[in-house]
């Protein structure tokens, strides 16, 4: 599939790096970058070659400002209530699909990341922050709920089900200082240090067992969500007792 609105390189071998490419247009999320975003996430989910995609906007406005409203009140003009929760739920499968692939998926963030721009931060693995940047559970603001493309599940295990509850009330912006303090990102740097921060910190996991990778986010992202400490360590014992197995026990870096 040839993509218009994303853009994808591969950095070095099993680094790759994932470009929104809307910039005139703060990186909105149109039909057309839907379908490509789809396309390329179902597409990584048996690219075994591929351990780290580094996710970013283009240009200088910023990450992703959300949907594309201009476009999406064209559409709403014809669109009836079951049309409209094919197309919610078709989005909202993207974050899904982010969980799933087994690639790290860092997210590198400048200026505003808000609406579905914020829930791409959200079902990223690693997020690495500008000072400038800020982010925003827009959906409250164009009328609807708040509890939006997977926000209400991911905010509130991120900085706290007190704050969630504020941001995605309200639409308001988080700030970058609170976006760290919070526990949301896990580095911040000036924008012109992103993406050499990424690229460092990419190379690094790169440079791990890949199988190592792909089980431990596997394992957090179902810790996420398991009863308790017996399922949680029975989690950690089979893909630990897989790798020991797979005979690439020894063959990493200490």
């Amino acid at each position: 599939m040839k993509y218009e609105t994303i853009h994808y390189d591969l950095n070095k071998p099993g680094i790759g790096i994932l470009s929104l490419n809307r910039p005139l247009k703060y990186n909105a999320v149109n039909q057309d970058m839907m379908k490509e975003l789809e396309h390329f996430w179902f597409e990584r989910e048996n690219d075994l070659d591929m351990h780290v995609i580094i996710l970013k906007g283009n240009g200088e406005k910023g990450f992703c400002a959300g949907l594309d409203m201009e476009e999406a009140l064209r559409i709403q003009q014809n669109t009836n209530a079951l049309q409209f929760y094919q197309s919610q739920s078709r989005m909202g499968r993207l974050m899904l699909k982010m969980r799933q692939v087994p690639q790290i998926i860092i997210c590198v963030v400048h200026g505003a990341a808000a609406g579905i721009g914020l829930s791409f931060a959200l079902s990223s693995d690693v997020r690495i922050i500008s000072t400038d940047s800020r982010f925003s559970a827009a959906y409250i603001n164009v009328g609807l709920g708040g509890a939006d493309m997977a926000c209400s599940y991911f905010l509130p295990r991120m900085i706290g089900a007190g704050r969630a509850y504020e941001f995605m009330l309200t639409g308001n912006f988080m700030s970058a200082g609170e976006a760290m303090n919070m526990g949301f990102a896990s580095r911040m740097v000036e924008r012109d240090q992103l993406m050499d921060t990424a690229l460092e910190l990419a190379a690094t996991m790169n440079s791990k067992n890949p199988a190592g990778l792909r089980l431990t986010k596997e394992a957090i992202n179902i810790n996420m969500d398991i009863g308790g400490l017996e399922h949680a360590l029975g989690v950690e014992n089979r893909s630990q007792a897989l790798l020991y197995a797979s005979g690439d026990f020894f063959k990493g870096t200490i």
